[in-house]
């Protein structure tokens, strides 16, 4: 592997040359032939060893693995124990390496504890996506006052980034198999740990800037993340729709969003589907751009780059998503997802502070975000009110799909409410669970007017 991205590298490095529009030096990103991945992180484990050095991250699926069975995915490190339990009783030994958000389960709950297992750093990308990741480094810039991209490929846009948008580009194109579908399920606690199930979904995603044929720069009216969910339940939500379009130059060309009403039957453009509105079926436990963390328009605060540090982050979490393991009675405790379902590992994360702009409205005045640097759309977030007080924190429950040739994840995460004590999951659970589609979905699929089309009651 490392002979592979050395070679992509030099080839790419010589072709590119110093641009003037380059985000680094041809100089510095020499590195991501020698330190550092072709995406950015370094390829050394960590002094103490708790962070092994990247290898290629394969993941062997285990014997148990049936091809047949589709979104089922036995856990490949079932037989691995806790390193070490993080409790409220020892959290001040590990501090520098919780989010707020942790912290405040922690000392919430007293049955929250982290189990932390060893560190596994599995995720890995197609070579042409390394390819396209190494050009970028020298030809992707920001633009817009980091609102927008040009100049770049489909791979990671900023492989050595230099501020807080960069790193949030990072995040929002971060590299998922270029088309899939999956079956989710929205489950919302409340405070007495009642359990109510907000929606039984069928999900369809495409990745564009991913296809392997689209080997060229990426125009500002490209779209990077079309979504469609249909809701199969519960009874009160079946047959609504909504499909989302984002683009790479937001400013221009702004998200398109329709929903369809099966009571109405029509669809309709729904542009407040974004930024702070509360998601659709949250039970106001999520706002929209709570998705994946962190997804949408950066319009409306102000990104600094902190930098990277080693922090405890969920992490191959498929005892999570087995029912066998981690059946649906005992996953959802009062107050947060079942320790004794969770693994937490320890990996090197970016961190991005987001502050408000001036005169702009948002139900977070501050947020912190954590993106591991292996796989940016993986981590954490934590979100505070006008007060400075934590108001949310979200959570995202990485595991790669391991049977798959180009390697892609799970797409689940939970956000907590600590105002009123409820927590919301969307979970791939195997019941169909996340898979690469078998084929792709056109751009029409994804507008109103399909969905009129299909829209029955």
């Amino acid at each position: 592997m490392t002979d592979l991205f050395r070679t992509a590298a030099a080839a790419v490095l010589a072709a590119a040359g110093a641009s003037a529009l380059a985000a680094v030096g041809a100089d510095e990103a020499r590195q991501l032939s020698t330190t550092l991945t072709p995406w950015g992180a370094e390829k050394a484990g960590s002094k103490d060893g708790s962070i092994p050095a990247y290898t290629d991250g394969y993941v062997k699926p285990p014997a148990a693995f049936d091809a047949k069975k589709p979104g089922s995915r036995p856990d490949p490190f079932a037989d691995e124990k806790p390193l070490y339990t993080v409790s409220a009783d020892n959290m001040a030994r590990y501090a520098d390496r919780l989010s707020d958000g942790t912290k405040a389960l922690l000392q919430k709950y007293p049955d929250f504890h982290l189990d932390v297992y060893p560190t596994h750093r599995t995720h890995r990308y197609p070579a042409y996506v390394n390819e396209r990741s190494i050009r970028n480094a020298t030809s992707c810039k920001t633009t817009r006052d980091g609102l927008a991209i040009e100049g770049c490929y489909g791979g990671v846009p900023f492989p050595i980034p230099k501020t807080g948008n960069e790193v949030m580009w990072n995040h929002n194109l971060h590299y998922q198999s270029p088309s899939y579908i999956a079956r989710y399920r929205i489950m919302l606690v409340d405070a007495s740990g009642g359990l109510s199930m907000q929606g039984d979904n069928l999900l369809w995603e495409e990745f564009p800037l991913f296809y392997p044929e689209n080997n060229g720069t990426i125009a500002p009216d490209s779209p990077y993340w079309l979504l469609r969910t249909e809701w199969t339940g519960p009874a009160r939500m079946a047959g609504e729709k909504i499909a989302l379009i984002d683009y790479v130059d937001p400013v221009q060309n702004r998200r398109k969003v329709w929903q369809y009403l099966p009571g109405q039957r029509r669809s309709k453009q729904s542009p407040e589907i974004a930024y702070d509105t509360p998601s659709p079926a949250s039970g106001g436990a999520q706002v929209v751009d709570d998705a994946t963390v962190f997804s949408g328009a950066m319009d409306r605060y102000d990104f600094k780059l902190v930098g990277k540090k080693e922090m405890l982050i969920p992490y191959n979490t498929f005892r999570l998503y087995d029912d066998a393991q981690c059946p649906e009675a005992h996953r959802y405790a009062k107050g947060h997802l079942a320790s004794d379902c969770m693994r937490w590992e320890l990996h090197r994360v970016w961190h991005v502070e987001a502050t408000l702009k001036p005169g702009q409205r948002h139900a977070y005045a501050k947020r912190s975000f954590y993106f591991d640097e292996d796989e940016p759309e993986v981590g954490a977030s934590d979100n505070y009110d006008a007060a400075g007080k934590l108001y949310r924190s979200v959570f995202g429950m990485y595991l790669p799909l391991y049977e798959t040739t180009d390697q892609g994840i799970g797409d689940s995460s939970v956000t907590y409410d600590f105002q009123t004590g409820a927590y919301l999951t969307q979970m791939d659970i195997a019941h169909g669970a996340i898979q690469p589609a078998p084929q792709r979905q056109p751009v029409r699929a994804f507008s109103g007017e399909a969905l009129a089309a299909e829209g029955v009651r």
